[in-house]
């Protein structure tokens, strides 16, 4: 049974985001297409999570009906992206650093790498070992357990477990419906997935971020890369000055959804602009399928936390402004515009439902 449940967790979480993230394959560039693919997939279910599960909640609906409706969406899309995927095929993919283009022979660029491995092994045994019980957790963590054990969503307190009105703050960014959901189709108890599985799996996607961004800051040397990540996970592992930074967030309340949104969706964002930068410097035609996933970027920032739709416009407008003014190309506000319509339609919902 545990190897079912194992299996069923590795094909929702990295099989399916892998298939969907295909379709922005041609977006990554010199990164690694895997990596990309697989983060952009899954920001992709991610948003059609925030599209299902919201209307889903509002209506006081049941879990069950959020799952069911999520796994006609995703089997769909994954429809999609295959036919899309075999009408396309062609020899021209993406290039992916191989040890030989990063120069094999290079001993200390591998050391490093190596150290980059270890210490990042070392945060996956503290995260997976010391699972360390933090306060949000009594809210969080009960929403997604009572979620899968009632088959409700946001009906229950989860401090008392009386019966609750809906609190339209969480209600509209429903990160626990999500670890619920996962709950629900492979077995695993909702607590043991928030605490642990999650967590390693969340982190690594989140320093393959920052690896691709390396990579794009980074793409001549053969040091500069691994010093960067080197850095990077030093600066985590005692960036816990207090509990309100991202690096606290990224190790003690991984699977919560405002730490999904400083770890992953923002430095996401800032690795989208800086594909864009790069393109708008080189005079490259900026593809729809990059704002696609822009936008899909910022959909999810939704479905993390209700500040999500404040941080990530503010975010693209200060990009988008900086971009026209730099390049002398005022229509790219026109597309980052259209990107903020979700996050803007979920600010005005939540002032007007609370």
């Amino acid at each position: 049974m545990l190897v079912i449940q194992i299996l069923i967790l590795t094909v929702l979480f990295i099989g399916i985001p892998i298939v969907v993230g295909g379709f922005f394959k041609n977006i990554s560039g010199d990164m690694p297409a895997f990596l990309f693919c697989w983060v952009s997939g899954q920001i992709c279910l991610w948003a059609g999570f925030l599209l299902i599960c919201v209307p889903m909640i509002l209506l006081r609906r049941f879990l069950e009906h959020t799952v069911a409706v999520y796994s006609i969406y995703v089997g769909v899309l994954l429809l999609f992206c295959i036919v899309w995927r075999i009408k396309k095929r062609t020899n021209n993919h993406g290039k992916v650093l191989t040890v030989e283009q990063h120069g094999k022979k290079d001993k200390i660029a591998i050391c490093l790498w190596c150290c980059v491995a270890i210490l990042l092994l070392l945060q996956l045994i503290l995260v997976g070992v010391l699972a360390y019980e933090e306060g949000d957790d009594a809210f969080y963590v009960a929403v997604s357990t009572i979620a899968t054990k009632y088959n409700t969503m946001y009906k229950v307190l989860p401090y008392s477990g009386g019966s609750t009105l809906l609190d339209m703050r969480h209600g509209l960014a429903p990160f626990p419906i999500w670890i619920a959901m996962f709950s629900r189709l492979s077995g695993v108890h909702a607590a043991i997935l928030a605490q642990i599985i999650f967590p390693i799996v969340l982190i690594i996607m989140s320093y393959s971020i920052y690896l691709q961004i390396g990579w794009r800051l980074f793409p001549e040397g053969t040091r500069k890369c691994p010093l960067f990540m080197l850095f990077l996970e030093l600066l985590i592992l005692f960036g816990g000055t207090s509990l309100y930074t991202a690096e606290n967030f990224l190790l003690v309340r991984t699977a919560q959804g405002k730490a999904v949104l400083a770890n992953i969706i923002i430095p996401f964002l800032f690795l989208l602009f800086l594909i864009l930068l790069e393109d708008m410097q080189q005079n490259k035609r900026v593809s729809p399928g990059y704002w696609i996933l822009v936008m899909l970027t910022m959909m999810a920032g939704c479905l993390c936390s209700t500040q999500g739709a404040l941080i990530t416009c503010t975010l693209a407008g200060v990009v988008g402004f900086c971009a026209a003014a730099g390049y002398k190309r005022w229509k790219i506000l026109l597309p980052i515009l259209g990107c903020c319509i979700v996050p803007v339609c979920m600010a005005c919902l939540y002032l007007v439902l609370r």
